[in-house]
């Protein structure tokens, strides 16, 4: 497009045109107006050099989306002046190539902006705004989602909460009575009483005295919370944090090892429920805990906890437990006084004092740590309590009465239950057999224990059912309160034979049956007699009585090592027995107590026998709360089997290791154990009326010197029964035949077969030492 002219001949009037390019325009109403090509241009863009194409009319301008063209402009002489340009862009740093010819007049790369840094150009306008629609599309779904998430958990919180409530009303509906919540000014007492009236002994409060926060040091309630229940101040009844840490550790272990609940939870579990671990006693348990905390303070749930809370040793409440086991009112207690009560809550039995003095001094020392993480005390005052813990205090009145006592008040509530009231219980204690078994223990010791190095010895007295009318667990109440009537568990050693033959007589062995006493090997370990020596032929009898190591052992191997574990425990031997030959000679672990009362089913003609102490319990007002019942737990043993049993253990007091117990010409039976290096040594023997078992040794299984069964346990034995049955009219043993002399085998009855096949043990009896075949039935024979 060439340039436009003035001409005369043109029929139009051209505007004029100013020198420096502006052409002036008049418009009526408007007055002149300057315009001219290209007059939005910037004016401070350097000018582009002329182009030598003048044929390019324009250029255009790809650098937008869309692209357009640029006028050019023209000077005064109508030649074309460059386009101005824009100015480039102050913080690039890179230029634009220069784009290929394509006819027109294309700028050049200095004619364009540089783009910023990172700038991609887009290729297609429709591809930018379908980008940028999804994008914002993208941050519109992610914003739905977290909305929809918070919605769905508010929506599900509230089905949970109104499911819970719901719950919580359920069982509100079958609560227990709650009445007897108010009656609390005053911890029970227990009075333990003889079975003649004669009273024994007081567990307990007998004053009625009651416990009040204002009166105690602040370290006493300060134990308790520290161990029990550190957000005791901030939770409603129930602790989240708790309970879940609970789920977890029980879900970890695969059992129920961790309990969660707070002190308002057992405060309302010891008043209202029993101790049943069920989920609906444990929503009561919840349902209680949040109407406890409704209805009083947090200091007044606390009082009440501290108050009816059972401590051991049957004692109940705080009182009860700072006069059972320090002799001094709660207001007196000290610092580590105070953490050993607060460390019997979570087992009483297990962290008794009673029981055992260091594992009660450890446990208190976990709780003066507690103390010391929750900010109650510092880490001195713990030390301090470490450095001196406490010791037991009253424990000397009525001597060695009271291993009974404890033995009975550990055992109350499994009767009784928690009484909220004073109860008598009359127990079935002989105090004369009591006053003679403690006297006999106590001469033996002191004339012939230190010269056989033997310091320690117990006693249980029982009749043929099981009622216990003696026991001595140990030299001195005063000195140590470790029951070992109850609590030891020792080898028995031969003393266990008697439930190996029992095994035997099952099978169909007599005891005048032929067995041959000679060396035998099992996997490398060959058994020895005491004596040394090895006596040929001999009937069952007599290697009982003698107790003949090597018969027992070829005796377990005919019978089958799993019946005699199934005779065991059917005589009430539920300690570590090992399935394995071994158990022959009394390598389990059973206590004096129930062994004794296995060899009572053998005095009764063939009933189980539960050993117990307690025959009524009645409240303060009169209430029976508890009347022993029944017969036991019936036959176990068949009555032909126990009367060759009987005919074998009376041989032992005839001829055998028994003779220094032997009673004349009263009837009896009984046998002698000695464990591995005269570590232990019992005497177990019974009459028509009274089965008695002792046990002598030394608490740190220090070996004595020579001392066996038939030594000093059968002497102390004799002298017992000399002295407490000598009034008792004589009665017979449940047995087939006299014993006399040992005899020869019964033609009657054939005897089994010396060779026999060795008996493998199962799989699961090697992993877990149990199981394989099933005992026998009661009263049955194979």
């Amino acid at each position: 497009m060439s340039s436009r002219r003035t001409g005369s001949g043109s029929g139009r009037r051209e505007p004029p045109q100013a020198e420096d390019g502006w052409t002036v325009v008049r418009r009526p109403g408007l007055g002149p107006v300057r315009i001219r090509v290209g007059a939005n241009a910037p004016e401070d863009e350097p000018e582009e050099p002329e182009q030598e194409d003048g044929g390019d009319m324009g250029r255009w301008d790809d650098d937008h989306d869309e692209p357009r063209r640029i006028e050019p402009t023209f000077g005064k002489s109508g030649t074309r002046k460059p386009a101005p340009k824009k100015p480039p862009e102050k913080s690039a740093s890179k230029k634009s190539a220069p784009k290929k010819s394509t006819g027109l007049h294309a700028p050049s790369a200095d004619d364009r902006p540089v783009p910023p840094r990172g700038y991609r150009p887009k290729t297609s306008s429709r591809k930018s705004v379908s980008r940028s629609r999804g994008a914002a599309a993208s941050r519109k779904s992610g914003r739905s989602l977290l909305g929809n998430v918070a919605y769905g958990a508010a929506v599900l919180a509230l089905w949970g909460l109104i499911a819970f409530g719901g719950l919580l009303f359920w069982y509100g509906l079958n609560l227990p009575d709650t009445s007897g919540l108010y009656n609390v000014k005053h911890t029970p007492s227990v009075s333990i009483v003889a079975i003649n009236g004669e009273a024994l002994s007081h567990r307990g409060d007998l004053k009625g005295s009651y416990a009040s926060l204002g009166d105690l040091p602040p370290y006493v309630p300060q134990a308790v919370l520290a161990t029990e229940d550190q957000r005791f101040y901030w939770h409603f009844g129930v602790d989240p944090i708790g309970l879940a840490r609970a789920v977890v550790v029980n879900y970890r272990a695969g059992a129920y090892v961790q309990g969660g609940s707070t002190i308002t939870q057992q405060l309302a579990k010891n008043i209202f429920l029993q101790p049943d671990r069920t989920i609906s006693r444990k929503i009561e348990e919840m349902v209680l805990a949040v109407w406890l905390e409704l209805r009083f303070t947090k200091e007044e749930i606390l009082t009440l906890y501290l108050n009816r809370v059972y401590f051991g040793g049957g004692a109940y409440g705080l009182e009860a437990a700072s006069e059972r086991f320090f002799r001094k009112p709660a207001r007196a207690l000290t610092l580590p006084e105070a953490a050993m009560l607060a460390g019997l809550l979570k087992a009483p039995s297990r962290y008794s004092p009673t029981n055992d003095i260091d594992l009660a001094r450890r446990r208190a020392g976990v709780v003066l740590q507690n103390m010391v993480n929750a900010g109650y005390i510092s880490p001195q005052d713990a030390h301090i309590a470490n450095v001196a813990p406490a010791s037991l205090e009253g424990y000397t009145a009525r001597g060695s009465i009271n291993y009974f006592v404890d033995w009975v008040a550990e055992a109350l509530p499994d009767y009784a239950g928690k009484p909220d009231t004073d109860v008598s219980v009359i127990t079935t204690i002989d105090p004369e057999l009591q006053s003679e078994a403690e006297r006999i223990l106590a001469e033996v010791l002191q004339v012939e224990g230190g010269a056989v190095n033997a310091s320690q010895a117990a006693l249980v007295a029982m009749t043929p059912d099981g009622a216990v009318r003696a026991m001595v667990g140990g030299r001195s109440y005063a000195q140590s309160q470790f029951n070992r009537a109850v609590q030891a568990r020792r080898q028995p050693g031969s003393a266990f034979k008697p439930i190996v033959y029992l095994a035997a007589m099952e099978k169909g062995l007599t005891p005048d049956t032929v067995r041959t006493d000679r060396p035998v090997n099992y996997g490398g370990w060959a058994p020895e007699n005491y004596s040394g020596r090895f006596d040929g032929d001999m009937t069952l009898r007599t290697a009982l009585a003698k107790s003949v190591n090597t018969v027992a052992v070829q005796v377990a191997r005919e019978a089958g090592i799993r019946n005699v574990v199934a005779a065991a425990r059917r005589l009430g031997l539920q300690d570590d027995l090992p399935a394995n030959l071994s158990l022959a000679l009394g390598s389990g672990s059973v206590n004096l107590l129930e062994l004794t009362a296995a060899y009572a089913t053998f005095a009764n003609g063939g009933y189980g026998v539960l050993p117990h102490g307690i025959e009524e319990v009645r409240a303060g007002s009169g209430e029976e709360l508890y009347r022993r019942q029944g017969s036991g737990i019936g036959r176990v043993v068949d009555p032909l089997v126990v009367a060759e049993m009987n005919n074998m253990l009376k041989a032992v007091m005839v001829y055998g290791t028994g003779r220094n117990a032997a009673l004349g010409a009263r009837p009896s039976a009984g046998k002698t154990g000695t464990s591995q290096d005269f570590r232990d040594a019992w005497f177990v023997g019974y009459t028509a009326d009274l089965v008695v078992g002792v046990w002598v040794g030394n608490d740190n299984g220090a070996p004595m010197k020579k001392v066996t069964g038939g030594t000093l346990p059968a002497r102390i034995w004799q002298a017992f029964m000399e002295r407490t049955q000598a009034g008792v009219a004589i009665a017979d043993l449940p047995d087939a035949a006299p014993v006399a002399t040992a005899s020869a085998a019964d033609p009657a009855r054939p005897a089994a077969p010396d060779e026999y096949e060795w008996e493998q043990p199962g799989f699961f009896q090697r992993l877990f030492g149990t199981g394989g075949e099933p005992a026998l039935r009661v009263g049955g024979r194979r």
